[in-house]
């Protein structure tokens, strides 16, 4: 079954590859044209995660927020994105990639201008919560649409690079353009940077941009979709609240029923004939391995920024200009990182190309394990950019895999998962690997604090970094710097201690992905696996099994007179 190009009359693939012929076809002008389309609204919402970050001050002196609406104002966003990926992929697949895209670019305009126009703390958190559940429509039809678009695996994989290369951007930028905009306008207008954007993606997506869609999706399971927001939510909240208050009781009730209400989630899944989370795509060697690896790398990614950040600012006292300045390199070597990625794979292929990779980053965080108090910017920095090159291969390369490995018709539920993936794991990141650093940080300046501190110095410096230097300039004299040079010592050995064990991760997923990490099409060579696929596939669809007998006589009478060539295409979970 295929469909018509917008304007074109072009046809485009809505089945399963099975359709497309042996050489897969180029992209062509029009692609090229939409995927800088695409582009926008990935920049956006990347810039929307950070930009608020120099707006913050402005904002509570016009809303006047207490300490917590603060915090809900600055995550919300995230958790919301976070939570209804997977609802929104799984949509996308049902009613078409383009026109959910164009739904959620619209109330995306509606949302940014009543932010820019809220005029109280619960208006704008109730604002950036629509704005996160706009936002988790974009992300995977955006991606899912590239898959659609761009059928040669090496198009596809500079396409998938250049998306996540504008991620990076826009993330990198926010604080920037968010500085630059406070110079001459009030604290809304940092909204106001999507709508014109959104705007251009209303009038040139239904012209340059295909429609996609499942032909055969089933019921829509409303119940599972409240399920996944009552697992996921919970245990991402959890995660930021241990961050940043520790683990009380609050944030480990949420946890343990996050993890009950998801094993529930996952058992129902397993039953349902249209389920919201196709698990079959698990028993894909090269998309489970490659969700695995992405979430371990981003669990060290998501330390590595909070930490970086934090000793450019607490450790060598630069100011938030400063420290964005000694920052940009990173973000310039994860964007050259991931251009290069899809070029490296080709040569080497791709599960090498990513172990490599993670070697190259298991040496920056040993470099980035290295700093101390007295040297400097330069050793970070240099750590810092062999980390984010080091790591881009996985985050492309993964990302490919793991859409390339499912049938086009489940893409958008595919990339959905791949999203989530990362959205955990820098929260699990900063939870975990942050909570180490933490930890030794306080071992080591409860012995060593100077003699004469006030109790509540002592109390406050025993907490963190930040309040040792809020405590030293309290006191003042020789007894801060001496507090000074206690913590700022413990907190460069906290830092050493995340970046060894960094380094520990990199170099076992350089090892996993080397040795059982594979292409896609090496997946469907294995009998085993497709054999494990397609009973999943076939359990899914809900024939019963003299039907299913049927129905793969058919495939393999259809196989034999065809050359074989459906039955090559077709990835194991499609078949």
């Amino acid at each position: 079954m295929r469909a018509e190009h917008p304007s074109t009359g072009e046809e485009h693939a809505t089945m399963a590859p099975e359709t497309e012929t042996e050489a897969d076809p180029r992209a062509g002008l029009r692609d090229w044209i939409g995927l800088a389309v695409l582009a926008l609204p990935t920049i956006l919402l990347a810039l929307d995660f950070t930009v608020l970050h120099l707006a913050l001050p402005h904002l509570a002196a016009g809303l006047n927020p207490s300490s917590a609406q603060q915090l809900w104002i600055l995550d919300i966003y995230g958790f919301m994105i976070a939570g209804f990926l997977i609802t929104m992929g799984t949509l996308g697949d049902r009613i078409g990639r383009r026109k959910l895209l164009m739904i959620g670019a619209t109330f995306f305009v509606l949302a940014s201008v009543a932010a820019a126009y809220a005029n109280s703390p619960e208006m704008l958190i109730a604002t950036r919560a629509l704005l996160g559940i706009a936002g988790a429509t974009l992300m995977p039809s955006t991606l899912s649409l590239i898959t659609n678009m761009f059928h040669d695996p090496k198009q596809r994989g500079f396409a998938v690079a250049v998306w996540l290369s504008c991620f990076s951007a826009g993330g990198a930028v926010g604080p920037m353009i968010g500085g630059l905009v406070l110079e001459w306008f009030w604290w809304g207008a940092v909204f106001l940077l999507g709508v014109p954007v959104m705007l251009l993606l209303l009038l040139t997506g239904p012209v340059l941009l295909p429609e996609y869609k499942d032909p055969r999706p089933g019921p829509f399971d409303l119940f599972g979709v409240f399920l996944s927001l009552a697992a996921i939510l919970p245990v991402i909240w959890a995660f930021k609240t241990a961050a940043a208050y520790d683990w009380s009781a609050a944030p480990i009730a949420a946890l343990v029923a996050g993890l009950v209400i998801g094993w529930f989630f996952v058992r129902r899944q397993r039953s349902l004939e249209s389920p919201l989370m196709d698990l079959s795509l698990f028993r894909l060697r090269s998309f489970s391995i490659g969700l695995g690896s992405l979430l371990l790398g981003t669990v060290t990614l998501g330390a590595f920024v909070l930490l970086f950040a934090q000793y450019l600012q607490l450790v060598l006292e630069l100011d938030p200009a400063q420290a964005g300045l000694w920052m940009v390199p990173y973000a310039v070597s994860n964007i050259v990182g991931a251009m290069l990625a899809p070029q490296l794979a080709s040569r080497i292929s791709g599960p090498r190309a990513i172990a490599l990779g993670l070697v190259v980053a298991a040496v920056g965080y040993g470099l980035f394990a290295g700093v101390g108090t007295g040297s400097g910017p330069a050793m970070g920095v240099t750590g810092s950019v062999l980390i984010t090159f080091g790591l881009s291969p996985l985050m492309v390369l993964v990302v490919d895999l793991v859409i390339s490995s499912a049938p086009k018709e489940k893409s958008g539920s595919a990339s959905s998962m791949s999203e989530t993936c990362s959205e955990m794991g820098m929260a699990l990141g900063v939870a975990t690997l942050g909570a180490v650093g933490t930890a030794v940080y306080r071992s080591l300046v409860a012995d060593d604090l100077p003699s004469g501190l006030p109790e509540a110095a002592r109390t406050a410096a025993q907490d963190s970094l930040v309040g040792a230097l809020g405590a030293a300039g309290d006191v003042g004299g020789r007894v801060a710097d001496d507090l000074l040079a206690t913590a700022k010592g413990a907190f460069t050995t906290g830092l050493a201690a995340v970046g060894f064990l960094s380094v520990a991760v990199m170099l076992a997923l350089a090892l996993v992905t080397a040795l059982f990490l594979r292409e896609p099409a090496e997946d469907e060579d294995d009998p085993a696996d497709a054999a494990d696929a397609l009973e999943e596939a076939a359990t899914a669809d809900g024939p019963t099994a003299a039907e299913a007998d049927a129905g793969r006589n058919t495939s393999a009478g259809s196989g034999d007179a065809n050359g074989g060539a459906a039955e090559r295409k077709a990835p194991p979970g499609s078949r």
